[in-house]
């Protein structure tokens, strides 16, 4: 399924190739509801439909889960309501909708879960008591990311979008820096993907093949003994193997604020290696501020997709401009 239809090489079409990547917005109430203010928040940036796909910010799984105060749910069926809300002001204003999935895992604050955070193992990198998850309580969090993303598709999204970046609990399963386990979610590369395959199959079989499914990945680490590139062409291939539509390239345990990292598209090199290995499309994001920018990166083959976020979170009318500037 291809939502993001035509993909054409050449002149960026901000209508069908910009996607405005999740940001964290906090305005959800104390319990994770949706509230006016984040309605009138996707309003305001969808409004006129110039953006091709939105990825609305991440939602958590479970409480265990919960990143941060007054993140999004998507935890629970009474969330529904709201979350409805969010996709029905999306598809009004002429924008495709995609629901970001999340578990914070053992990056999760004691004082905001309210007990101990769950991870793969302990490990230096997390520097916190956590609980280790057993294989039951694994499988009961691929489970809440299934029951999410079917949530979400009653919501009325277009999509999912599954977190595994960022220091978030797929990347930490994924990372060898954080999953020391000894069982089969640990130790070589097929097994610390074997979490996200499992999650993938299951929001696919609640989900049907009607559904846009996309992962977010970490890529890399940026740490010596961490996920590198070569580590991310194999799960790539994999998630493309087990169904996903989409591949969205980002930061792993130290997220996107790298030191060294800079200009426009800082991760290009890491998408077009992972852009090499797959057929379906993949998404470059990270400080793409300017319109030419992304057009270059499209003419030059670094992606298939082009995410603008922190410029759009400043200014609601950037997507508008830019459309504009390019015609």
């Amino acid at each position: 399924m291809n939502l993001l239809t035509p993909l054409e090489v050449g002149t960026l079409l901000l209508h069908n190739r910009l996607v405005y990547p999740p940001m964290a917005t906090a305005k959800a109430d104390d319990n994770g509801l949706v509230t006016d203010e984040i309605l009138n928040y996707y309003d305001e940036k969808t409004a006129g439909g110039y953006i091709g796909l939105i990825v609305t910010e991440h939602a958590f799984v479970n409480s265990k889960g919960k990143a941060s105060e007054r993140q999004l749910s998507i935890a629970e069926d009474r969330d529904i309501e709201g979350l409805k809300k969010i996709a029905d002001i999306i598809r009004k204003n002429g924008c495709k909708s995609v629901a970001q999935i999340s578990h914070a895992g053992g990056k999760a604050k004691e004082e905001v879960i309210g007990g101990t955070p769950v991870a793969p193992s302990n490990s230096s990198f997390l520097d916190k008591g956590i609980h280790q998850l057993s294989e039951q309580e694994v499988a009961d969090v691929i489970k809440d990311f299934a029951d999410g993303a079917s949530r979400a598709k009653k919501a009325g999204f277009d999509g999912v979008q599954i977190h595994s970046a960022h220091g978030y609990l797929l990347n930490q399963f994924f990372s060898p820096i954080t999953n020391k386990r000894q069982d089969k979610y640990g130790g070589k590369l097929s097994n610390r993907i074997k979490i996200h395959l499992e999650v993938i199959k299951e929001v696919r079989k609640v989900v049907g093949e009607d559904f846009h499914v996309q992962i977010r990945l970490g890529v890399s680490d940026f740490e010596e003994g961490g996920v590198d590139i070569e580590d991310s062409k194999f799960a790539a291939k994999e998630f493309e193997k087990a169904g996903v539509d989409v591949i969205d390239i980002s930061g792993g345990l130290n997220g996107y604020n790298i030191e060294g990292l800079t200009g426009q598209g800082f991760f290009a090199p890491l998408t077009e290696k992972i852009k090499q290995e797959v057929s379906v499309p993949v998404v470059l994001t990270g400080g793409i501020t300017e319109v030419e920018a992304a057009d270059r990166l499209l003419k030059e083959n670094k992606a298939d997709l082009i995410g603008v976020g922190r410029a759009i979170y400043k200014d609601s009318k950037w997507a508008e401009h830019a459309i504009t500037k390019l015609s």
